[in-house]
């Protein structure tokens, strides 16, 4: 298993730093599939004769774990490198739909729990962060771009994901043409397995091209003394032990925990939010089931564009700056949702389109921001850390967002005006967010890595 490690993905001289994005999106288009749960979420309550909830949980352990490993195991894969990190979380992520598959054949819901949520989740925390740091180092000139380009495959991975799981289950179940179609249990576990062989040989395409740049390298005409000159940017480096000491860190972790908690809001809620902003007073509603996974299809071209579009502009007008767009605007944006989204449906649409795009945008940026802060050392470690703040999120988004829905009514028969508690919440968090991302200041140097002392050279005595 020696391939697996760090000295055998050494780059060649030559070799062409634009083959690395492929490789990271091999593995983040699989892990994406996470975001595209919902296509057997129904088929799964009625399997197991579960409620909502009870399925739900196998999500939130997931992200739970992803967040958990991530932070765990992010010093171990910045010192192992990205290959062996890659190849681990693609059998820890197929694994867990192997184990769930078990568990679906044999109806115990436990074992999807500990499959998918627990074994999945650790492989989407070494998967996420695995080759983030590895492309910010092909990428110092453009480190929002190189990050932009592999985190947008976790947001698209549910593009692909969701129609081909639909198509799988209509396949593997006899009864798919009936009216009102259900796919059975034993089709969402062939589904499983279906998905772990496909993905596991991904993955492992991803794991065998990835390569790291050789120590030294720098692209042809970049200068790192220029990165000294911008705001925020540091050419130091500081270690992930040191880094969760500093007040930087805690101000990006709030940063992202706000923005993400803010974005869940809507991502959970999102199909059966449209149609009830739309609802009359009859209890009718002017968007239908079908409309309502379109919009829902629609936000996730707009989290996966997100991902690149304002990462890339990140490298042009700056981190901080970006964040104040995240936050500042996005806010905005929420309170004019809360109060006049109902008005038309093409103004609810853009709306949560450009929010769910600072979402999305919040996640592929704040690797860049890491490195800005906290140099390139141990980055990948420092960013897994930092994942908590998304697992935190996805706890308190569903439930700020749910325990006020729950006290205006009940299910199916909501308005727009039982949102707006919710909505309002998540404005304020946004401006928490906006002032955390203000304070942030330039890294203290006395947490910054020694630098080894260049040879004294003595002059020969005459």
């Amino acid at each position: 298993m020696s391939w697996l490690d760090r000295e055998h993905t050494i780059a060649p001289p030559g070799y062409n730093r634009w083959l690395i994005p492929p490789a990271a999106l091999a593995v983040h288009l699989c892990i994406g599939q996470a975001y595209a749960t919902s296509v057997y979420k129904t088929a799964l309550t009625a399997h197991f004769e579960a409620t909502l909830t009870q399925i739900g949980i196998i999500f939130s352990i997931a992200i739970v774990m992803l967040g958990l490993s991530a932070a765990v195991l992010g010093t171990w894969v910045d010192r192992n490198g990205p290959r062996k990190a890659m190849a681990t979380s693609a059998v820890f992520w197929t694994s867990g739909f192997l184990v769930g598959a078990l568990g679906i054949f044999t109806d115990q819901l436990w074992l999807v729990y500990l499959g998918y949520g627990f074994i999945g989740g650790i492989g989407l925390g070494i998967g996420y962060i695995s080759p983030v740091s590895t492309l910010i180092k092909w990428f110092p000139d453009r480190p929002g771009l190189a990050t932009g380009m592999a985190i947008m495959g976790f947001g698209g991975g549910a593009l692909i994901a969701s129609p081909l799981s639909t198509q799988l289950l209509r396949m593997y179940d006899p009864n798919s043409g009936a009216e009102g179609w259900v796919a059975s249990g034993d089709a969402v576990g062939k589904l499983f397995l279906t998905l772990a062989v496909v993905y596991f040989v991904y993955m492992m395409f991803g794991a065998f091209t990835i390569k790291v740049p050789a120590d030294g390298w720098k692209p042809e005409g970049f200068d790192p003394s220029q990165l000294k000159s911008k705001p925020l940017v540091t050419t130091d480096n500081v270690s992930a032990a040191n880094a969760i000491r500093t007040r930087q860190f805690w101000l990006v972790w709030i940063v992202l925990f706000c923005n993400v908690t803010a974005g869940i809001g809507i991502l959970e809620q999102a199909s059966p939010m449209i149609q009830d902003f739309f609802r009359g007073a009859d209890g009718t509603t002017a968007v239908s089931v079908a409309v309502a996974g379109g919009f829902v299809g629609l936000l996730s071209i707009g989290n996966m564009g997100g991902r690149f579009v304002w990462s890339t502009t990140s490298d042009l007008i700056g981190r901080k700056r970006i964040y104040m767009v995240y936050l500042g605007v996005g806010a905005v944006l929420y309170a004019v949702l809360a109060l006049a989204g109902s008005s038309t449906t093409l103004l609810f649409v853009v709306l949560a389109f450009v929010i769910i795009s600072f979402y999305g945008g919040g996640f592929a940026t704040v690797p860049a921001y890491l490195r800005d802060l906290f140099g390139t050392y141990q980055v990948g470690a420092i960013h897994g850390r930092l994942l908590t703040a998304w697992s935190a999120a996805g706890i308190a988004g569903p439930l700020i967002v749910n325990a006020f829905l729950d006290a205006q009514g009940t299910p199916g028969e909501l308005t727009a005006g039982a949102y707006q508690p919710a909505l309002l919440t998540m404005v304020g968090l946004l401006i928490v967010g906006f002032i955390a991302n203000l304070l942030v200041r330039p890294v203290d140097p006395r947490f910054h890595e020694p630098v080894p002392e260049a040879p004294r050279e003595f002059a020969k005595e005459a």
